[in-house]
């Protein structure tokens, strides 16, 4: 398919290319931009991406560069000159340094010969991850009437596809997708209840690689911590890191030198490693779309590969608290952002390009804000360009202790004064004595029953007396006033935007838990009749179409049943013993289980184990 791309673009028509994850997309915009004279404009919003795209230009020997944020107006105006005279190829923009006057008058001035807008799907509000500036790309189209585009997504339903169309002004637009089937892609949904148990078995299943998708940062170290003990090599990958370390994991990972990469969401973006066998998630996606992009990491070099999603009951509510539960309504927005304001002394009219370094929760306190329902206001404003918020996070508070467990209770002995501080870090943060760990101050106040000041001066006294090493900032927050502060006049063309993205992200959360949940139909089906592909048939792998999945027939379980029975008969097991030692599919043991939990021929005992009514 990158062929027939290519050419549709060096015929100078405009296109929309879907490729499914690790398509290899970026070449169907390089390739003619390098065979035209003059530049190509690309337009996306990961920084990360773009910075890795040039930075792997760059060492072909291509000029390329990114103006990301952070960067002085000198600096811009400076590296925008060099686009025009510099003989560059590439240059990437985020969407809202595309707003910038002095870009847009660089760009009427520039050799441009492609735009590639990536992402494509962030442009149309029924996309999963709509960004209100990106509406403001077709400016492009009256800047640069004489240019064509290249819109690419790796996820886009057919109304996605449509808008996108319309919202970049296409002309005549090709619209070019392979089919997002992956057939050495088994997609497999394990409903367990120990999760920790069943991922350690999935993966003694196979050697090679494995990325584990979690919801958090605490719990990239707890699993990376939990596998390594079990003898699996891994290692965490979360935003908190610093740059260093990230790159050093991402290698080591990207190398083969550690397995398994225990990462959040963000994780994988432009990353090509072929043998990923293993893709699991330990927490229900937010939406089909991003699941497929994650799970599509698995596979790429064309051999059997397992895309795991481990679920059970306490997913569902979890899943709806995290995603629907904190989305910032239009009073909490508006709320938000006048306190922003008042704590940095904004007057009206006044404000735009100022810079401010501050502590989130500090500043929660002082408002007696929720600090998730803050976050998420923040990010939203972030997204609508009203503000920049990003967090420092090499500034963070970090903590770890030098000594051992015993050593650390004995000295908590002999000084008590510590005792309270040190015993809710503790309590709160694990891995403190392996690894430095971010640690959040103001609840260690909270559960220690003292103010921040106390509590910082005493982690300094630990770390003078070489028990702990602490490393404090004040500040780990940045935000940048991008608009004049007008308040409601600011907040309230937002409003259909904001209640928008509510009523999506309900209907995103609605289809992932009625993905998980059917067991009629083929999962690959599913996902893709989800991405408007009509011919489909059952992939005879994922968790519905094998045999080793669904329910067992009659034969199978009179089997099990008895098999069940005899082993009962001897002594009371756990289910856990009871699929180790039967010879039949776990899911088809777990069914008869359930059958003879719910006609009373079981018990279980306080040790959670299962035992024979009448014995």
């Amino acid at each position: 398919m990158q062929e027939e791309i290519i050419q549709k673009v060096l015929e100078k028509k405009d296109v929309i290319a879907l490729l499914p994850t690790g398509g290899g997309k970026s070449l169907c915009f390089q390739v003619p931009a390098l065979v035209n004279p003059g530049l190509c404009i690309v337009v996306s919003p990961l920084v990360a991406l773009m910075e890795d795209q040039v930075n792997a230009l760059q060492a072909k020997g291509i000029k390329a560069m990114a103006l990301t944020g952070g960067i002085h107006f000198s600096e811009v105006d400076s590296m925008l000159d060099n686009c025009i005279y510099g003989n560059y190829k590439f240059l990437y923009l985020s969407p809202e340094r595309l707003q910038q006057e002095i870009v847009q008058e660089r760009i009427k001035l520039m050799p441009v010969n492609l735009v590639a807008i990536d992402e494509a799907h962030c442009i149309s509000q029924w996309g999963h991850d709509f960004r209100p500036a990106y509406r403001n790309i077709a400016i492009l189209r009256n800047l640069r009437p004489d240019v064509n585009f290249i819109g690419l997504t790796a996820t886009a339903t057919k109304p996605v596809v449509i808008d996108i169309a319309r919202q970049l002004e296409l002309k005549d637009a090709e619209i070019l997708q392979k089919s997002f089937h992956r057939e050495n892609l088994a997609y497999l949904i394990r409903e367990v209840q120990d999760k920790n148990y069943y991922l350690e078995k999935l993966l003694k299943e196979h050697e090679e690689a494995a990325i584990i998708y979690v919801r958090s940062r605490k719990a990239t170290i707890e699993i990376a911590q939990f596998l390594s003990k079990k003898g699996i090599s891994a290692t965490s990958f979360h935003g908190g890191l610093h740059k260093t370390e990230k790159s050093s994991r991402l290698q080591n990972w990207l190398k083969d030198k550690t397995r398994v990469m225990v990462a959040t969401s963000a994780f994988g973006m432009g990353i090509d490693k072929a043998n990923v066998r293993t893709v699991v998630h330990l927490n229900l996606p937010e939406s089909l779309e991003s699941y497929f992009q994650e799970a599509g990491r698995a596979g790429r070099d064309g051999k059997p590969a397992k895309a795991v999603i481990l679920t059970n009951q306490s997913d569902i509510p979890l899943l709806k608290n995290q995603f629907l539960a904190t989305l910032p309504n239009v009073d909490l927005v508006k709320l938000v952002y006048k306190k922003l304001n008042s704590y940095f002394r904004i007057a009206y009219g006044e404000g735009e390009g100022e810079e401010h370094f501050f502590n989130f929760y500090e500043f929660c306190s002082k408002y007696e804000l929720n600090s998730l329902h803050a976050y998420n206001a923040m990010l939203l404003l972030d997204r609508v360009s009203i503000l920049s918020f990003s967090e420092q996070f090499q500034k963070k508070t970090k903590i770890q202790f030098l000594i051992s467990g015993n050593q650390l209770n004995y000295f908590l002995q002999e000084n008590p004064i510590y005792d309270a501080v040190v015993k809710a870090v503790l309590r709160t943060y694990g891995g403190t004595f392996e690894d430095m760990v971010d640690i959040n101050l103001q609840t260690i106040c909270d559960k220690a029953g003292t103010n921040r000041a106390e509590a910082a001066k005493m982690l300094q006294q630990l770390t003078q007396k070489q028990i702990a090493d602490f490393e404090h900032d004040q500040h780990d927050t940045k935000i940048t006033f991008l608009v004049p502060r007008e308040d409601d006049t600011t907040i309230n063309p937002l409003v259909p935007y904001i209640e928008l993205q509510a009523s999506t992200k309900k209907e995103k959360i609605e289809q992932v838990l009625q993905y998980v949940a059917n067991d009629r139909k083929c999962k690959s089906v599913q996902l893709l009749e989800y991405f408007g592909e009509t011919e489909t048939s059952p992939c005879g792998i994922c968790s519905v179409c094998n045999t080793s999945g669904g329910k067992p027939d009659r034969e199978t379980m009179k089997k099990i049943y008895f098999a069940i029975v005899g082993l009962l008969e001897e002594k009371e097991h756990t289910s856990r013993e009871i699929t180790e030692k039967l010879e039949f599919h776990e899911e088809h043991i777990l069914v008869v289980l359930q059958l003879l939990i719910e006609k009373g021929a079981l018990a279980t005992t306080v040790t959670n184990k299962y035992k024979l009514k009448h014995l």
